[in-house]
This record gives C-alpha cells, structure tokens and sequence, in this order.
C-alpha cells in the first residue's frame, strides 16, 4: 500500500483516560485500526500483559563481566501491531533483539514465538520459525549482486544440497518461484532497475531497503528492525517509513528499535521503553512522550524542574563564590 495512504501521527487523536489513542476511524488502515483496538484496554505500565502477545520474554539478563546490560523482567509484543522499543544510548536495546534472535545467548531468562519456546535456538532457525531481523549496521554482501542477496533470503531450498543440486529437476521450478518471489520485493522497494548491480555499490538507504526486501523473503510473521533510519539519507526516510507500515498492512508484527522520536510517534502504535538494561515504561506513544521516566532516562532527572527560591539563591551564591576564587588565581 502508497504511503500516503497510511495514517499519520496527526490522525491520531487525543489520548483516552485509559491511555490508547483514539483517532478519527476514517482516516485508519484496517491493520492500524485493528492494532489500537487490541490494544485500547492494555495499562500502560512496564511489562503489561497484551491480549494477543506473539512474543513474550520472561527474567531475560545478559551480564558482561560486572556489567548487566540486560535485565528485562517481562515483556510481550502485541501481534499485527508496529511496537517501538526505545531508550538512551547505552539502554540494551541492541543486545536484547540480539537475545532474542539467537545472535546472543542471556544468562537466565526465557522467551517464546508464537507459544513455542526460542531459547538456545540459533539465529538460522528463529528465522526459519518466521521471526526474521535487520541490523543497524547493513549485512548485505557487497561481492553479490542484489538479487543473489535476494535469493539467499528464501528458505528451504532443495538445490542446496550436494546430490539434489547436480539434479535440476529437482528445484528448476522453485528458484523460478523464488525468482519471481524476489523480483516482486524488489519491484515493492524499487530496487529492480538495480538486480544486476553489486549491492557494494548502492547507497546506505538501498542497503537497508535491500536488507528488509531480503528479509521478506522468509515470509516472516515478525520483522525485527534496529534502527531502519540510521544513516539513510532524508530523501529515502518516508519511502522506509511507507515500507515499515506496509509490513502491518500486510499481517506482520513490527518491533523496531528507533532513536528519532517524530518516527517513532507517527508509526508505532505502542512504545515499550528501556533504559540501563531495564524496561522502564510502556504505552501509546503520545503517553510516552509526556512521561516523566522517559525524559529522565533521556535527559537525566529535574531537567526542567523550576527551582525554588532557595535553590537559585544557593547557585547564584555558588557561582559569585568560584568567580571570587578565580579572581584570586
């Protein structure tokens, strides 16, 4: 779907007593639609349980020597929803999508897909299951073309194998399918003028367009995204921002990890926030924005807390006293 057909952050309303944005029904995509719906009676609190959670992580820690960089006590992701999951740099947001993919192993925890459980499965496999990832570092490989990217992504191909492979009966017509399954992403992500081109050769934002058309390629039912926007150049943030609301559109559950807060308000439809390892809120992202936990985490406590009339007596007379020293040296 266009993606000037999708709602907007301005066509989100003012936000209910209960927390869920409410919005003008007309202007809503059915998944988005259906998204606030489910999501509408959730409390916004840190781990708060979801109606129809596709992932669930239970007591997840990752330690680094002396360092706990994760420690997530509960956490669900709703499924058909765009969830945001942000936090300070340094917060583990990075290192928990690595948990959860199996690039990483915790320490203690558990967490499940679907109802069955991921932990100790390799990356390859959380894949294959349909929860599928993206870097914030592209991983294209430059030495290939971009539809030899492409077909990489697609799984359960019989010509892999030593005997079948010296057979191409055997699986003629599914690289045909899968070639075709292929030129239609890149055809979505208007990538297909570039098939022929070495992915080394394209811009950082065709990189990470390449790498989530690679990534449907799985038929995932979860898309995990750390940080889609880093580095991509201005001209190509909407066309990202489009694609990222058509996974929805189209059935998938969408977890992200995002610095910029304007994207973050116009696309997801909930925010789950982490800071030193720990999910410290949770809710609709006009709430977030407004909560005093998430600017602290962001900016560090009292930010913008008015002083009192003592306390701006003490700081004028602190600094009239280091202007005295200084007069002095």
């Amino acid at each position: 779907m266009p993606a000037d057909q999708h709602a907007t952050s301005a066509e989100v309303g003012e936000t209910t007593a209960g927390g869920a944005a409410t919005a003008d029904r007309a202007s809503l995509t059915p998944a988005k639609d259906r998204a606030l719906k489910a999501l509408a009676g959730v409390e916004p609190v840190p781990g708060a349980p979801k109606p129809d959670p596709i992932l669930v992580a239970d007591g997840v820690t990752r330690r680094f020597g002396g360092l706990t960089a994760v420690e997530v006590a509960h956490i669900e992701v709703q499924r058909g929803s765009i969830t945001a999951l942000i936090g300070p740099n340094g917060a583990g947001k990075s290192t928990f999508f690595n948990l959860l993919t199996g690039f990483d192993r915790p320490d203690d925890g558990t967490w499940s897909f679907n109802g069955q459980s991921l932990a100790g499965v390799p990356s390859h496999k959380v894949a294959r299951r349909g929860m599928v990832r993206t870097f914030q570092l592209t991983k294209a490989l430059s030495r290939m073309t971009v539809m030899q990217n492409m077909l990489l992504g697609a799984t359960g191909q019989k010509g892999e194998g030593f005997l079948s492979a010296i057979f191409p009966p055997l699986w003629r017509s599914q690289e045909k399918a899968n070639t075709e399954r292929a030129e239609e992403l890149l055809a979505r992500f208007k990538l297909d003028k570039k098939r022929d081109d070495f992915a080394g050769t394209m811009s950082g934002g065709q990189r990470k367009l390449l790498e989530m058309a690679r990534a449907l390629m799985v038929g995932p039912e979860m898309v995990m995204l750390d940080e889609p926007m880093a580095g991509v150049n201005p001209a190509l943030t909407q066309s990202l921002l489009g694609h990222v609301k058509a996974l929805r559109e189209d059935g998938m559950t969408v977890l992200f990890v995002e610095h910029d807060m304007d994207m973050v308000r116009d696309i997801s439809d909930w925010v789950i926030v982490m800071a030193q390892g720990k999910v410290i809120a949770e809710g609709p992202p006009h709430d977030i924005m407004a909560n005093e936990a998430v600017i602290d985490a962001y900016l560090g406590g009292h930010h913008d807390a008015p002083l009192t009339e003592a306390e701006e007596q003490a700081q004028i007379a602190a600094g009239e006293a280091e202007l005295r020293r200084e007069d002095h040296t």
